[in-house]
């Protein structure tokens, strides 16, 4: 026989002896229902599902849980287990599930919640029903037929005197009784229950009587009739009945939180009437503790005091006046004479003025100033007064936003570096106020609208920049800033004169205008279009354009341009050139009409010529004037003199282009 068939063989030998078996399922199930009132029955069951191929030789072990806690456990050769609930109670409350176990199998049922409604009526018994003041008597509660952890509540007259814990259905409580009368005694429950509880209903209620002990405080105050602040008041306070007591009684007088005194048997106390209150007298006999009290009602002699400023805004060195005054005198028992006031501040030195009124100058910082009212032996504070300087307003600028153009709109900004806020800026013109405007908030700016007609009227200008209620301000310096005069006039000047220009001569195109220099100069030639021939910068008011050697081919219609930063461009008129055929030199002099070449230096002649000037003396002079420092070259035809250029003209091709 092989060793696979003999395997087989003990394995069927084995099976045969000891029966297999399956643990599938394990449930668990509440009867008659899961919501129960208290005293019901119930049953939780608990069933194995097991498959085997014979009889078991193991008993299932079936354990029950509450909440996660073993309640119960015991073995059973059934496929089900029962595990009774008689007379449930809220504490059976909870969540409940089983577990089945056989030879090294388990499985847990599912968790099946029990709520159990209502609780039993709490008894309540008492050791006594007749007791003096001060006696103690001891309250039992009791919660029938329940378990679980308690809390016990005891009430006197429906006020709760008492709560005890207690794991078992009853507590006791020792409760104690002041002053005579009946009382009414009664006491509830409540059951703890994770994660909840429930709450027992009014127990019966027990009637004791408490006897009151025969004496009592006595309290006395004098005067009686109307008591103002500042009154001397007598009290005293004494026991009053049978006080025969061993050792006397310890009498305490208070007035509020205030002890005015103690003594045995007796307290007599002298006070000065502040404030309304209660005044007390009390002792205790034993654990009793006995009291009497009256109210009683001081009427003001005077107002807490008000401390007020003079001025509605307070600015850093102005002397103001602190006034500090109670609006409410008891004129029967207090004058005005009667009362001091006294100023209290850690800041400069004050002047008394006298009623209360004191003078001292405004500090720099906030800083906060209260003052005292003094009177019969009373004091009051007044509240804190804080005093926040405003700090004046420096010199303001005045300066222009951007560029000013002659005859158009300009933006003037006025700023002041210091002062508070808010700051009123106005604008004047040869001192008379032109506009208003008010600077709120630190971004804010102060900005003017204006436009100058010549260029001098721009130091016509102020601004003003004050923040005080009366006006005082501080004015700014003039106006001063570059007045941009727009470019007008435009000429084109030629030298030689347009009507004279031969070939070879050298031709100057003096380009000029009136305005505000830098200016940009481009000169053009109408060849069947505009082309341009050159452009250059100039310091100055007018710019000169040479052409060497001219020919036949230069011929034609010529103007030229200007712009500055006013970005106005003016356009000159438009000048005929003719160039003619070369002439002999004794000719061309023979028939050339008399010229005069002036060159000048501001007002200053520098050379002069009267003759009959050839093309080239001509074109020379005025490259002079353009090349050099000269101011300007006046060129005349003496038949028709006219100047061709304003005085003190010069060019610099250096300076930046302006924009077209």
């Amino acid at each position: 026989m092989g060793p696979l068939l003999l395997l087989f063989s003990c394995w069927t030998l084995v099976g045969a002896q000891t029966p297999l078996f399956k643990l599938r399922s394990v449930t668990l199930t509440i009867e008659p229902a899961t919501d129960l009132l208290r005293d019901a029955n119930a049953t939780l069951w608990c069933r194995a599902g097991v498959s085997s191929s014979g009889t078991l030789t193991h008993v299932p072990v079936y354990t029950f849980y509450k909440d996660g806690t073993k309640v119960f456990t015991k073995k059973s050769a059934s496929s089900e287990l029962a595990y009774p609930l008689l007379h449930v109670r809220y504490s059976n409350t909870g969540k409940y599930k089983c577990r089945v176990e056989i030879d090294g199998q388990g499985e847990n049922s599912d968790t099946s919640k029990l709520t159990v409604t209502g609780v039993s009526v709490p008894l309540l018994q008492l050791s006594r029903s007749t007791l003096s003041e001060g006696e103690e008597l001891t309250a039992s509660c009791s919660a029938p037929d329940e378990t679980g952890a308690f809390f016990f509540y005891f009430y006197v007259d429906g006020r709760e005197m008492q709560d005890q814990p207690a794991r078992s259905n009853r507590a006791d409580a020792q409760l104690r009784f002041n002053g005579g009368g009946v009382r009414q005694v009664h006491c509830d429950y409540t059951v703890m229950l994770a994660p909840g509880s429930t709450k027992s209903n009014k127990s019966n209620t027990v009637t004791v009587s408490v006897r009151e002990l025969s004496f009592r405080p006595l309290l006395e105050i004098r005067p009686v009739a109307e008591v103002f602040e500042g009154d001397q008041l007598s009290v005293s306070c004494r026991p009053e009945g049978n006080s025969n007591i061993p050792g006397g009684l310890l009498l305490l007088l208070t007035h509020g939180t205030q002890l005015l005194g103690s003594g045995v048997d007796h307290v007599n106390s002298s006070i000065t009437a502040k404030e309304s209150g209660e005044i007390e007298c009390s002792f205790e006999v034993g654990n009793v503790p006995k009291k009497a009290t009256k109210n009683i009602s001081v009427i003001e002699l005077f107002s807490v005091p008000r401390l007020s400023v003079s001025l509605a805004e307070v600015f850093a060195g102005d002397r103001m006046v602190l006034t500090c005054s109670s609006a409410v005198l008891v004129a029967r028992r207090l004058t005005s004479e009667d009362i001091s006031y006294a100023l209290d501040s850690k800041g400069p030195p004050t002047t008394e003025l006298g009623a209360g009124r004191f003078s001292v100058r405004a500090p720099p910082h906030p800083l906060s100033y209260t003052c005292t009212a003094t009177a019969r032996g009373i004091t009051k504070h007044s509240q804190a007064l804080l005093v926040r300087p405003k700090v004046s307003v420096v010199r303001p600028s005045i300066t222009v936003v951007e560029q000013v153009i002659l005859g158009r709109p300009f933006q003037i900004r006025c700023l002041s570096e210091g002062g508070s806020l808010p700051i009123n800026y106005t604008l004047f013109r040869k001192y008379e106020p032109l506009n208003v405007t008010t600077v709120s908030t630190p971004y804010q700016q102060a900005l003017f609208t204006a436009t100058i007609q010549e260029s001098d009227d721009i130091k016509l200008y102020m601004c003003e920049a004050a923040n005080k209620p009366n006006n005082e301000g501080e004015l700014s310096p003039r106006l001063n800033a570059s007045v941009i005069v727009p470019l007008s006039n435009a000429t084109l000047t030629a030298l030689p004169a347009p009507w004279d220009v031969s070939e070879g001569d050298a031709l100057i195109l003096i380009c000029g205008v009136t305005g505000t220099p830098p200016v940009t100069f481009k000169w053009y030639r109408k060849d069947g279009g505009a082309q341009l021939l050159f452009a250059g910068t100039a310091n100055g008011r007018s710019m000169a354009h040479r052409i060497h050697a001219v020919s036949r081919d230069h011929s034609g219609s010529y103007y030229c341009e200007a712009v500055n930063h006013a970005r106005n461009p003016v356009r000159s008129q438009t000048v005929l050139i003719e160039v003619t055929e070369d002439r002999t030199t004794s000719s061309m002099w023979s028939v050339r009409p008399a010229t005069a070449v002036v060159l000048k230096k501001g007002t200053d002649t520098v050379y002069t010529e009267l003759q009959n000037a050839p093309p080239s003396v001509v074109a020379d002079a005025a490259a002079a004037a353009a090349d050099h420092e000269y101011g300007s070259l006046q060129y005349a035809d003496l038949k028709n003199t006219h100047p061709l250029l304003g005085p003190d003209e010069d060019y610099n091709h250096g300076l930046p282009v302006p924009v077209d």
